[in-house]
């Protein structure tokens, strides 16, 4: 697809940005992505978090970033033609998720390593990192959530719409 979007700028010279947001997460995210996995878990006053692997790292964006990078990558003249990430440029580990929900929720609970819920070797993505170095040359674009902050808020949206999530 981006291929082909790509063709059509260069052929027709319609105007194109191809636009690769990272990890975006935030209130209405679907209940199957990890984090509200973790946080409806929390709320139900589970104690032990069962996860898979804890090492894989992400590049989490909280929605609002997101949306506000899209916005600004359409405002700008300069990033048409162009393939751009939004990212915050920083990796954080499924552990070090897990940790920090719980530390803004129920900071007795634990993780637990569940045999069950790894995946097989070839079909996990370890590392998934963007650059922003791009959309931040070519737009007025920065993230003004910090990962705590953006968790927060989830948390707080989830918090008043757990029958939601069942």
């Amino acid at each position: 697809a981006d291929r082909l979007a790509e063709s059509f700028y260069r052929s027709f010279e319609l105007p194109v940005t191809i636009v690769r947001p990272f990890n975006t997460y935030g209130p209405r995210q679907s209940a199957r992505a990890v984090i509200p996995t973790i946080i409806t878990q929390l709320l139900a006053g589970k104690t032990e978090i069962k996860l898979g692997s804890l090492t894989p790292t992400r590049d989490f964006n909280f929605v609002k970033d997101t949306a506000d990078g899209f916005i600004s990558i359409y405002e700008s003249e300069k990033t048409i033609g162009q393939e751009i990430n939004i990212a915050t440029q920083k990796e954080i580990s499924i552990g070090q998720l897990a940790e920090e929900l719980i530390r803004q929720i129920n900071p007795n609970a634990k993780i637990i390593c569940d045999e069950q819920r790894l995946r097989p070797e070839k079909s996990e993505v370890n590392r998934l990192l963007g650059s922003n170095k791009k959309i931040k040359e070519l737009t007025s674009w920065e993230p003004k959530y910090t990962f705590q902050e953006g968790l927060a808020e989830t948390i707080e949206f989830l918090r008043h719409n757990l029958d939601k999530y069942k």
